[in-house]
């Protein structure tokens, strides 16, 4: 473990990994009945869409561990898999399978950019105060999830919801998430060492007799071999049925959002922990884009949307993770589901909230480092923050900055202080919000 994952270089040890993988994994296995429950609306088998978010998520976070050794997690990714089917099946006439070429194309495309010089730059590129916003729009996106996943918020209104409301909070897993939120906090504010695990365990017991913790009827999940319905199943020569325009918008949409919500969680989440070196950047990071471009390219080839790097890795890295070693657990973890999904479905959403809450918490710190007293950096971060959450989506955020961002410093007569790809970038993100529009 240690010739592997350089451990003691680290500043941890194998059970410090291994109980943030697990973290990690509780965190974010919803995905694992959410994705195919938005995928399967396109016609595609819900079975199969359960195996291939399984596969995709395993495959995806163990690249990331071996190729980056950092400790993050890899999923379908959360939009984007309402993006493929209510946007590219629904609103442009594709099929899913003309959709899952469609997404091959785009992780090919970040790929490309990923293995060039780019994808070192695209980090670097990005000035500091936007890092230290980014880190913060994201602590109130993940905190957003907890708070809508739980109940204590709830979403009203077409198509997912227009506005938010209080929950109902007196009882069900609104109330089960608030105890296991005071639970953790007071853990957490007594320093025990993996209180963020502990809290997730605890939550999820007293759930039973409130009837929210739900035990599994089986343990082994039937027709694995239902994979064969999804995987492979590409139409290459149906995705121009729709014209050129159509498809370039669905790719570069994929590949954008994929691109910088990657970028976004690496920055954010390690900026929080520390781990980001002395220039902003984070060691690893370039190669980590590298394995989530991979990821996405398997995820389409075995039949599911853009597959991308989880916020919810947030909850690990607070528990003290900080090596691949944290990734290769998480990643078995996903493997086992395979063959044991309903053993994640015992974790209710209202048990891992609280972690996702927590974690906002810590991470507004970021908050503190932004000069507010200078609008040019003050408009940007703000942005960059509020964006994430309000339009839940953290690639929308960072877009937002970087476009405010540079339209302030060149009417300030200080366009030389903004980087060359900060502009292009902006001019991709402006493009991709007309294209989407003229659709």
């Amino acid at each position: 473990m240690e010739k592997l994952f350089k451990l003691k270089e680290h500043g941890t040890n194998v059970r410090t990994e291994v109980v943030a993988g697990i973290t990690t994994f509780f965190a974010m296995a919803y995905i694992i009945f959410v994705n195919p429950t938005y995928l399967s609306q396109t016609g595609m088998d819900f079975t199969a869409v359960m195996v291939a978010t399984c596969l995709s998520a395993a495959i995806g976070t163990l690249l990331t561990a071996f190729i980056a050794n950092v400790p993050f997690a890899q999923a379908p990714g959360m939009g984007l898999n309402a993006f493929f089917t209510y946007t590219v099946c629904f609103g442009m006439g594709y099929t899913w399978q003309q959709g899952l070429t469609i997404v091959l194309i785009s992780g090919i495309l970040f790929l490309i950019v990923t293995v060039s010089p780019l994808r070192s730059k695209i980090i670097e590129a990005i000035p500091a105060c936007l890092k230290n916003a980014i880190s913060v729009g994201i602590g109130l996106f993940i905190a957003f999830i907890g708070l809508l996943n739980s109940g204590i918020v709830q979403c009203f209104g077409p198509e997912g919801g227009s506005y938010t409301d209080m929950g109902a909070i007196t009882g069900g897993s609104a109330l089960l998430a608030i105890i296991g939120l005071l639970i953790t906090g007071i853990l957490i504010a007594y320093k025990i060492k993996g209180a963020i695990f502990i809290g997730i365990i605890i939550t999820t017991i007293i759930g039973i007799p409130m009837g929210i913790t739900k035990m599994p009827e089986t343990m082994t999940m039937s027709h694995i071999g239902n994979i064969s319905l999804t995987a492979f199943q590409l139409d290459f020569g149906g995705v121009m049925s729709m014209g050129i325009l159509p498809l370039v918008t669905a790719v570069i949409s994929f590949f954008i959002v994929d691109c910088f919500d990657t970028v976004g969680t690496l920055l954010g989440t390690a900026g929080n922990a520390g781990m980001l070196d002395k220039d902003g950047n984070l060691p690893g990071g370039d190669r980590a884009l590298i394995a989530d471009a991979l990821a996405t390219c398997v995820g389409a080839c075995l039949g599911t949307s853009t597959v991308t790097t989880y916020v919810e890795s947030s909850t690990g890295i607070q528990e003290g993770g900080r090596t691949g070693l944290t990734s290769v657990v998480t990643g078995l973890l996903f493997l086992l589901c395979v063959l044991l999904a309903p053993i994640a479905g015992i974790v209710p959403s209202a048990a891992t909230a609280p972690a996702l809450i927590i974690v906002g918490v810590y991470m507004m710190m970021g908050a503190a480092k932004i000069e507010w007293n200078d609008f040019e950096t003050a408009l940007p971060c703000f942005l960059t923050i509020a964006m994430m959450p309000f339009s839940y989506s953290i690639s929308d955020g960072i877009g937002f900055g970087f476009i405010s961002y540079a339209v302030i410093k060149i009417f300030r007569g200080k366009a030389k202080e903004v980087p060359v790809l900060v502009y292009i970038l902006s001019v991709i993100f402006i493009a991709m919000y007309v294209l989407g529009a003229s659709v």
